[in-house]
């Protein structure tokens, strides 16, 4: 930490202008059918020092802005007209638009005077080489230090970035290290030559909660220290509330609105800011759908009662001793950080994951209980018509080969329930079920949008009836406008179908909406249990605590990071010990 506030801050620029003016910027990309202008005369500045937060839906052109500022547009995607003004430091100003993107005078601007965080750490780290590698030839390419020199720079990048034992972790590979521990990495890289601009795309989309609000403290303790801007893209409204000094709104290309954090937030004049702004404040409270029905009933016997189950993967414990049960008709969340268990807890439910101990005792229609855990064969397989399952990547659980019909269709077909005719007729009453147009039944997965594909994973789930659904963050990778339409979907097929729900999250906003009990998990173990609107609003836990403070909260005006803390595991000889204001303790 000390190494980060030592760092001597960049001298300020002498001139008035902006560090970066974008002016009436068209990117196209040429497609058979005509040309697809995936930035439409976008105009916005950034200024020294600033945030300025980007956000969209998918499909906005946020990334696309965001690489055409550096000349590194997928092919044959190409800037077509407007500029991209960099004010430099020594007063001169280079337009970068006219640049080629292969020219070694782009190349001297990449990394060293704007830097870029990619969206997705794993992809933009190169697997066979070591991370400490690709630092130091960032380092070597353009401050033309040795190798000495590099190796030690990066140690200290490293340690700035708070990766522990950084002297190890510069010899390791980037699949060695956790999603947390890639995006600091990546961080360290972008940081190497102290850019005046750095870039982040959607750089904590891919992290839990926790991870996501150190990894948004640490950039903006870096900022201060270098004194750098930081152009920010995500579609996390909470995010932009906390960290943006100035917010640019784009749809289809196109910029909506622009201005000051507090006026988009709590004055937006465009249609489309009032519904981005709209669908996050609907994820804070209750679904309307939940108020509207009667009280779970508490007495009924579990339809599915799980005691004391153990995962083991070699020495790792990924659950331990874990017992919930699940009542008819309700919808119970699993909430915690990555690796906590979650989705181990899930797939052990389903027996993809055979559990090393403990029970899962399922009641079935007749009233006979099976352990789950314990089923082999014709068993198993009849059980699994029953216990369905929605999953995270709507896209990679979708086979590109084969048509949205024969998706939906595949269980009909493996049960021998429907061919033919018969089949067709089910599959388009499940697709209009799911608020899908029958019509469109022959196209392929690659054809739908997001939240479609994750329709039509919901409507193959519910094909055979199921009685109990288990979602693995089944909308985490949805826009938050189409995410409470997938949610808001789910409880309308809930009430429908008579369906339970075990619904996996890292999203305690979603578990608000539409859960009615949720169970924390630390490290394999079940750590609290209790109703929705307890756990989220005044958690016992310590951990839970921890997690509901790192949430980003959807208000400029709100910004009280002393209230945000990070959990440490007591040792068995001392008391839990919460610190505060995100500060460090391993």
């Amino acid at each position: 930490m000390t190494d980060i506030l030592t760092i001597a801050p960049r001298p300020a620029m002498t001139t008035n202008k902006p560090l970066l003016e974008v002016k009436n910027l068209v990117t196209e990309f040429p497609l058979r059918t005509g040309i697809f202008r995936a930035v439409d005369n976008l105009s916005f500045s950034i200024e020294p020092g600033k945030t300025l937060c980007v956000v969209g839906e998918s499909g906005s052109g946020k990334s696309v802005t965001a690489r055409s500022i550096l000349q590194i547009i997928d092919t044959p995607g190409r800037i077509a007209s407007g500029s991209i003004t960099l004010n430099r430091q020594d007063g001169s100003s280079l337009d970068l638009a006219k640049l080629d993107p292969r020219g070694k005078l782009i190349r001297s601007v990449r990394g060293a005077d704007i830097a870029m965080i990619f969206q997705e750490p794993m992809s933009s780290l190169s697997p066979v080489h070591t991370v400490g590698d690709q630092i130091t030839e960032v380092l070597r390419l353009h401050l033309k230090m040795s190798k000495a020199e590099a190796r030690a720079e990066a140690i200290s990048l490293l340690r700035q970035v708070e990766i522990p034992d950084p002297e190890k972790a510069l010899d390791r590979y980037a699949f060695q290290y956790s999603g947390g521990m890639r995006q600091r990495a990546m961080i360290a890289m972008a940081l190497a030559c102290k850019p005046q601009l750095l870039i982040a795309d959607e750089p904590t989309t891919a992290l839990d909660v926790t991870t996501q609000a150190e990894i948004l403290d640490l950039i903006s303790r870096l900022q201060k220290a270098h004194g750098m801007a930081v152009l920010f893209i995500t579609h996390d409204m909470g995010v932009v509330a906390q960290i943006a000094d100035d917010v640019l709104v784009m749809h289809h290309g196109v910029m909506k609105e622009y201005g000051p954090v507090d006026e988009i937030f709590h004055a937006p004049k465009d249609p489309y800011t009032r519904m981005l702004i709209g669908s996050v404040l609907k994820l804070e409270q209750k679904a309307e759908i939940r108020l509207a029905r009667p009280p779970l009933d508490t007495t009924a016997d579990p339809i599915l009662d799980i005691r004391n189950l153990t995962m083991e993967f070699g020495e790792l414990k990924a659950l331990n001793n874990v017992s919930i049960a699940l009542l008819p008709g309700e919808t119970l969340g699993i909430v915690g950080e990555s690796g906590s268990g979650k989705t181990t807890m899930g797939r052990s439910i389903m027996r993809l994951y055979d559990p090393t101990a403990g029970e899962m005792h399922y009641r079935r229609v007749d009233g006979k209980v099976v352990d789950l855990a314990r089923l082999e064969g014709a068993e198993l397989k009849a059980a699994r018509r029953e216990l369905r399952m929605v999953f995270q990547d709507p896209f990679g659980s979708l086979n590109p080969r084969m048509t949205v019909a024969q998706v939906i269709g595949e269980p009909l077909l493996v049960n021998g329930i429907a061919r033919g005719r018969q089949l067709d007729e089910r599959v388009c009453h499940l697709m209009e079920q799911v608020g899908l147009d029958p019509a469109t039944r022959e196209r392929y997965p690659h054809a739908f949008s997001g939240g479609q594909r994750q329709r039509i994973g919901i409507a193959r789930a519910i094909t055979l009836d199921p009685r109990v659904i288990v979602a693995d963050e089944a909308t985490s990778a949805l826009d938050v406008s189409v995410r409470f339409q997938v949610l808001d979907l789910l409880m309308r097929l809930q009430d429908q179908l008579g369906l339970a729900y075990i619904f996996i999250s890292h999203d305690i906003g979603v578990i608000r909406y539409m859960c009615d009990r949720v169970g924390v998990m630390y490290r394999g173990r079940l750590v609290e249990v209790g109703e929705a609107d307890k756990v989220c609003n005044a958690p016992d836990h310590p951990y839970t605590q921890a997690l509901i403070s790192a949430i980003p909260r959807p208000d400029p005006r709100d910004r009280d990071h002393s209230r945000r803390f990070r959990y440490t595991e007591p040792s068995p000889y001392t008391e839990p010990s919460n610190v505060k204001n995100g500060s460090s303790a391993r």
